[in-house]
């Protein structure tokens, strides 16, 4: 299901975590209420690393990654890299990139199979992006935005987009990665979904202004709600 959350008063959580099916990056220094809803939910199936990049806080939007690797840009520091490596599972290899368009998680969205990729990266770092992260990678713009990693979340069940992202867009970008996609907000009508949201395949965790009907439209694009109730009903199946 999806989770509300805030970071100190900051409804925008993809900017200060990022949440894979490996791991979860959060950002150092936030309040434990922020951490202990993550744990709630994640520490049992996987680690929740706290960690700074860059020595900034906004962990979310400067790297990316999903669950075979991580990639975080130049101004990481060696002993961030270290911290990361001792705290990450052993299979996900975490990269530093020499990118100018160094917040790679606005400009880079993935799952653990494709990338949608800003139409300005550097070539090598498309080569790296494909290696590190074992996924195809596109170069897109969504509603007009490069900044594809601020307009899209995606997992391996679905993926949220900017609002006004055209029907023929979104259907043409749904093909070419193999998931449905649907358009939506969070935080109460902002179109900035990659810093409104952090979702992986079996959870997602939005800003505390997301209303009902925004939680509504997550839990069914990331497919939520069957998990939460094959859930329930696998654990009614055991009582009896």
């Amino acid at each position: 299901m999806a989770i509300r959350a805030a970071f100190e008063s900051s409804n925008e959580v993809g900017v200060f975590a990022r949440l894979t099916n490996a791991y979860c990056l959060v950002a150092l220094g936030g309040s434990e209420n922020f951490y202990s809803v993550f744990e709630a939910e994640l520490a049992k199936h996987i680690p929740v690393v706290h960690s700074t990049i860059g020595g900034t806080r906004i962990v979310g939007r400067l790297c990316v990654g999903n669950r075979h690797g991580l990639l975080v840009p130049s101004i990481t520091t060696d002993q961030e890299i270290t911290h990361l490596r001792n705290n990450l599972p052993d299979g996900v290899k975490v990269q530093k990139v020499e990118e100018r368009l160094s917040a790679l998680g606005n400009c880079i969205a993935c799952n653990d199979y494709v990338a949608l990729v800003h139409t300005d990266l550097d070539r090598e770092t498309e080569e790296v992006i494909a290696d590190v992260l074992k996924v195809d990678v596109f170069r897109a713009t969504i509603a007009q935005n490069v900044l594809v990693g601020s307009y899209c979340v995606l997992t391996n069940q679905g993926g949220l987009v900017h609002a006004r992202t055209p029907m023929q867009d979104m259907e043409e970008l749904s093909q070419l990665i193999q998931v449905p996609l649907t358009a939506g907000t969070v935080n109460r009508g902002s179109d900035i979904v990659g810093a409104g949201v952090v979702a992986n395949d079996w959870t997602a965790f939005c800003g505390m202004d997301t209303t009902a009907t925004e939680v509504g439209v997550i839990e069914s694009i990331f497919k939520l709600q069957s998990a939460s109730a094959g859930m329930q009903s696998a654990l009614i199946d055991t009582m009896m």
